[in-house]
């Protein structure tokens, strides 16, 4: 096989999800003329383009990795893996927006096209190794989603969120754009191999400001504190399909940047410092932000802030393990969060924002849906035998030992505190009975759960479980993969 040839089978996955965009315009094109051939692409599409891009990622995951276009894109084990991951949450988020009820049909190609669009980024920003190159994709998956979020029929709380959404977004671009000017300026190098080598303290005032400011841009879509103002916003504003892809797909692309630049800082440095105060103030807030909350996007929304904050514990030590433990900490933040709004979209058949007394008889109605949200409840929490237990038991032991020993009990003292609010879930699903004349009481009598929806629930929370119990081989595997991109 010659080396361009070589070099062209590690695009593949951008490839498809590119070819998916064409194919899906093309779709909303014809929607007007050929009603058939629209609705089989909207369907076909994207379940054949996620499925083919998760197998070429996932095969050429253990491969060396190379660098192309002049060292722009690096394709390696980590970036592959995180292409395989947000292939596989494309496909979950398409499968929950099957037939949305809140989404018109003639709108349904273009919600698809610009979803695929952001997975597209999404991929493209795995393998970028330049910041110029990483924000262009950052955008690219950015400004696609900030379209999904009014698309919500007669919602004029979907319209405020997607304003907010894309004003808090222009402004956290601005400042990453201005940090990256004074990168240049003073670093000579958008290169993340070069500026993982170049001096971020106080003696390098600019450079030190300049990247601050770029994080920030990365922070937004992270959700962590302070650039978390428009999360709970959003999701409570967007629709239940919407929202799970905003909580979780976007959270990808902000860990594998912050990962390859982490990868090359000293532990203790100033800017590890001040990732981990940053870690343990997002945790902290977002936990106590969620007590307060009765609508279960919301709730889910200052979540995302404590997790995002859990995301860079792994960062701080700057080991191998600490690298590879963020990234499955990413992975398991998407499989559980995707299992939760898995249930809420089910359970919510008219698209209406749900309580946590929208559970109550859950257990009755639709005993798997009750047990699928209890896994995921208790994965959220960090309780054996799931996957949220075994990434927040290797992210405590990766900052264990190093400096950050009061991080760790930071994390300890808030997963006790999230106990409340998400073993809540499981408390009105499976202990309270729904208000006479209420909603809840209303489906009590349809119990019309889909064989769809259960197999989709009993799938995630497999998978939640499963990778909690038997969690090496994915572990080891995206550790062989962090190993590659230490200096």
């Amino acid at each position: 096989m010659s080396d361009l040839n070589f070099q062209w089978a590690y695009l593949w996955p951008e490839t498809i999800f590119l070819g998916a965009v064409l194919l899906l315009f093309l779709a909303t094109v014809v929607q007007g003329q050929g009603e058939r051939v629209a609705k089989l692409l909207t369907r076909v599409v994207p379940v054949v383009a996620a499925l083919a891009a998760a197998l070429l990622a996932a095969a050429t995951m253990a491969d060396e990795p190379k660098s192309l276009f002049f060292d722009a894109y690096r394709v390696d084990g980590l970036s592959q893996f995180f292409k395989l991951v947000v292939a596989g949450g494309y496909l979950v988020a398409t499968l929950n927006a099957w037939a949305p009820s809140t989404l018109a049909p003639p709108k349904r190609a273009d919600y698809f096209l610009f979803l695929t669009m952001s997975a597209w980024g999404l991929t493209i920003l795995s393998s970028a190794a330049e910041l110029v190159t990483v924000y262009l994709a950052l955008e690219l998956a950015s400004y696609s989603l900030y379209i999904l979020i009014p698309v919500r029929a007669d919602s004029k709380a979907a319209a405020e969120a997607g304003l907010k959404y894309i004003l808090f977004g222009a402004a956290a671009t601005a400042l990453a754009l201005y940090g990256l000017s004074w990168i240049i300026a003073s670093q000579q190098t958008t290169y993340i191999s070069e500026l993982t080598k170049a001096d971020w303290s106080l003696a390098n005032p600019l450079g030190a400001l300049g990247l601050y400011l770029f994080l920030g841009g990365v922070f937004f879509k992270l959700a962590l504190f302070p650039f978390h103002f428009w999360c709970p916003d959003v999701y409570q504003g967007a629709s239940n399909e919407t929202a799970a892809i905003v909580a979780t797909l976007p959270k990808m692309g902000a860990a594998i940047i912050l990962i390859r630049l982490a990868a090359g800082l000293a532990p203790g440095d100033i800017l590890t410092d001040f990732l981990a105060i940053l870690s343990a103030v997002s945790i902290t807030y977002g936990n106590l932000a969620a007590l307060a909350q009765k609508d279960l996007k919301r709730m889910l929304g200052f979540s995302s802030v404590a997790h995002a904050g859990y995301i860079l514990v792994g960062l701080v030590s700057k080991t191998p393990e600490g690298l590879a433990a963020a990234a499955f900490y990413a992975l398991a933040y998407l499989l559980m969060n995707f299992l939760v709004f898995w249930v809420i979209s089910r359970i919510s058949n008219d698209g209406r924002n749900l309580t946590y007394d929208s559970l109550n008889g859950l257990s009755k109605r639709s005993p798997a849906l009750a047990l699928a949200l209890a896994a995921g409840a208790f994965s959220l929490v960090g309780l054996p035998p799931t996957v949220g237990f075994m990434g927040k038991l290797w992210l405590l032991t990766s900052a264990w030992g190093v400096g950050y020993d009061w991080l760790v009990i930071v994390v300890c003292v808030n997963s006790a505190i999230a106990i409340f609010y998400y073993l809540s879930l499981v408390r009105h699903a499976y202990t309270e009975e729904p208000a006479e004349g209420s909603p809840a009481e209303a489906a009590m009598g349809q119990a019309n759960v889909s064989a769809f929806s259960q197999l989709g629930a009993l799938a995630l929370g497999i998978l939640v479980v499963g990778l909690g119990v038997v969690p090496s081989p994915v572990f080891g595997a995206i550790l062989a993969a962090s190993r590659q991109i230490l200096p």
